[in-house]
């Protein structure tokens, strides 16, 4: 297929119904809890307070979140894909927006900031983006994800068409955890955009303590992240919107004070944007974010693979928004210079 229209999602993938044998093959569509009619409400708020924004994001859905939560351990997943680049990472003052709202529901005291970063140690990250002074107000604690318990999943590979093991967080598997996904508004280098969703399928892949992209690196020490990319555009695509079954948001904070344009996740420019999303339906919360990025909604691979399935309404129209209205707050974000490439998903292999 060579194009796709905004109002007409594809309709043919990668080897079809793949994901249904190689994650979990014993699992159906039904244990994801998804419905045939089902709409969504997504909260935009504005301002110049992070944590203010974030507040107010949230408290529409209190008793919702509350009821949901429950017991359950409260895991706060940052999107720290780098651990020295504070435009690619989440803010602390997003953070504190979201325990202060857990506090009002009663729920701060389950909250852990949960996070395995991409090329180096975790909790350097989580110091040098100040996220230790939450310790001082809060019942928190912070968790590098690396050294938790791990499972076994299986992602495609479209150099072979076979399925390659790959360890993930089990803390993000647990079903006794309620992920929020603290992301960051950002243009991407390899699938257009990064919001919730993909904040938690790449966050989950661990790596050996004492891994790093630099010099001193521990001898021996391996990553798990890029066997999730498939080895190409496809493949990356694919095994996001495969993962998403089992490794989604229950909730998405997406941070757009300051997003990043251009050559993201870590690479690219600020923008200063001032806009705050939350929703309980994560495909909502990223619907909603791409189209205030000004961003074509079908040039996003797996979030058209998942608006397909229908885990979440992707459909504007059946999307109620509370707060602000996205049109008074779209801001086109500049692409990556290699969006050319990353558009063969699109085209028959």
């Amino acid at each position: 297929m060579n194009r796709i229209s905004r109002r007409s999602f594809i309709r043919t993938s990668i080897a079809g119904g793949l994901a249904a044998t190689i994650i979990r093959p014993y699992e159906s569509f039904a244990s994801f809890g998804i419905q045939d009619q089902y709409s969504a409400e997504v909260s935009l708020t504005t301002g110049d307070n992070r944590a203010d924004m974030a507040f107010r994001a949230l408290k529409p859905f209190s008793n919702q979140i509350a009821r949901a939560i429950g017991k359950k351990r409260v895991v706060l997943k940052p999107n720290n894909v780098s651990i020295d680049i504070p435009l690619c990472a989440t803010h602390v003052d997003t953070l504190e927006g979201i325990i202060e709202f857990m506090k009002s529901i009663g729920k701060a005291d389950q909250c852990i900031i949960a996070e395995s970063a991409a090329g180096g140690a975790t909790m350097d990250g989580f110091s040098n983006y100040g996220y230790m002074k939450l310790l001082d107000k809060y019942p928190v604690k912070l968790v590098d994800l690396d050294s938790e318990k791990i499972e076994k999943m299986y992602v495609f590979d479209e150099k072979d068409f076979k399925p390659h093991p790959v360890r993930v967080s089990g803390v993000l598997l647990d079903k006794d955890s309620y992920i929020v996904s603290v992301a960051r508004m950002k243009t991407h280098d390899r699938v257009i955009a990064t919001l919730s969703l993909k904040n938690i399928v790449l966050g989950a892949p661990v790596k050996d303590l004492g891994f790093s992209w630099s010099p001193s690196r521990k001898p021996g020490t391996v990553n798990d992240k890029p066997i999730v990319h498939g080895s190409g555009y496809r493949g990356l695509n694919y095994n996001l919107y495969a993962m998403s079954r089992y490794l989604h948001p229950h909730l998405a904070v997406i941070d757009g004070f300051e997003g990043m344009e251009g050559n993201g996740p870590n690479r690219g420019t600020p923008v200063d944007h001032r806009i705050c999303v939350a929703s309980p339906d994560w495909l909502a919360a990223d619907r909603v974010g791409i189209e205030l990025m000004g961003i074509d909604f079908a040039k996003v691979g797996y979030l058209n693979y998942c608006a397909q399935t229908g885990p979440g309404t992707a459909d504007l129209s059946k999307i109620k928004i509370t707060g602000e209205q996205i049109s008074a707050h779209i801001k086109p974000y500049k692409l990556s210079d290699n969006v050319e490439k990353q558009l063969v998903w699109m085209n028959p292999v």
